[in-house]
This record gives structure tokens, sequence and C-alpha cells, in this order.
């Protein structure tokens, strides 16, 4: 019998096919972000088995806490939430992608804890783009090109592309110019850099669909998926 949130992840994937139409896109060119913050690992498991296999984590700590029993599973883990720079060392160790970088001296102690694990592979990285009061973290836009040339400099880090948190609007239609912005700053990077940034994390539970009019090539998506949150205790 289908669980609740296999259920739930059938109409979003439904909802994620519809939209891509719409906007003459392919569904298997967006990635579907599970984020399991302060969801138990047993949800995670099951997101799991119903198909997810990328979730999101906005703390370190808490990641730390519920990993035990489902660290084996074969999915990627992305680091969504701010970090703190005390914290990289255990994020570079403990995440396969870190869509939150707003600032150079976080990068280098990523880069730094990367080296430092003596592997081949480099930590995807996303830089977080600032965009309206909702959210204090994210680099400022007029900052955003000299970060991306220094980011490219750093050997163990695979700068991938752009994230943002835009503010809340009832009515999605209304974040869009959000995210055109984000697919705009993206492209103007890669001519200024001459580096392909194929990636655009951006549409969550409420929005995820304008986010895919408009180039989305990952969604994060939590309520849609796990249902109401609990606070872990």
């Amino acid at each position: 019998m289908p669980t609740e949130i296999a259920e739930n992840l059938h109409r979003i994937l439904e909802r994620m096919a519809a939209a891509a139409a719409r906007a003459g896109r392919k569904p298997d060119e967006i990635t579907l972000i599970g984020v399991s913050k302060t969801y138990p690992a047993n949800a995670i498991e099951q997101a799991f088995q119903a198909g997810i296999r990328h979730f999101g984590e906005n703390r370190v700590q808490e990641w730390e806490g519920k990993r035990g029993v489902i660290a084996d599973l074969p999915a990627t883990w992305h680091l969504i939430g701010h970090l703190q720079s005390n914290k990289a060392g255990k994020a570079a160790r403990l995440f396969h992608s870190v869509d939150s970088v707003d600032d150079l001296a976080l990068a280098h102690r990523l880069d730094r804890a990367r080296a430092e694990m003596n592997v081949s592979d480099q930590l995807r990285i996303l830089v977080e783009v600032h965009m309206g009061e909702e959210t204090k973290s994210g680099v400022a836009e007029a900052e955003l090109p000299r970060l991306a040339a220094q980011l490219l400099e750093l050997p163990h880090l695979r700068f991938a592309g752009l994230m943002v948190i835009p503010p809340y609007f009832d009515d999605p239609e209304d974040v869009r110019p959000y995210f055109a912005k984000l697919r705009e700053l993206r492209d103007e990077l890669q001519t200024k850099t001459g580096h392909r940034l194929p990636v655009l994390s951006m549409g969550m539970s409420h929005d995820f669909e304008a986010a895919i009019a408009e180039g989305a090539t990952e969604v994060r998506v939590g309520t849609a998926l796990f249902g109401s949150r609990t606070v872990l205790p």
C-alpha cells in the first residue's frame, strides 16, 4: 500500500512534468530535492524508497544527529541552509553539495577541508544570491562576479551554479521576476567567466512551477512531499 509520501511524490512529479511541458522543457532536466530538514530519518527512508535520490538539510548538527541509520543510502545529500564557517569542515565531509556558499572565507574553509580529506572528487558548491529582505544570507548581486571568479580558482571545489530563496508571495506568479533575475545573473556569469554554470536551484513547495517556467534545474520541496513539519526532539 503506497505511503503518503509516495502519493505526494506522484502528485509533485505530475506537476513538475506539466510545468516543464508548458515551458517547452523536458521533465528530466529538473532534479527534485526532498527538503528533509526537521523530518526524521524514517521519513527520509520512505522518500528514498518512493524514488527520491536527492535530499536537502539545513543544519550540519541536525544531519549528524539523524544520519546514522540512513547514511549508507545511495543518495545525494545537499546542505541548503546557511553554513557557519566553524562547521565548514564537517559539512565538507558530510555532504555531497553545499548549496548555500555566500562568501570567500567560507569557500576557502570548504576547499581546505576537502583537501585534507585526500579525495579526488571536488565538492560541488552553489552560490546563494541575496534577493529581498526575507533572508539575510546570500551574496549581494553586485559582489557576485568577483566571488564567482575567486571560487573558480579553488581546486577542490566545483562551482556549479546559483541558488536563491526569494521573498514569499501568496501568488507564485509574483515571485517569477526573482527567478528570472537569477537566470540572468547566471547567464552573465557564464559569459564573463567562460565557465559553464548548469545549475539553477530555485523554487520550493509553493512556487516550484513558476521556478521551472524560469529555468530551474533543481527545485527544493519539503512540506508538499513530507507533510506538515514537526520539530525534532
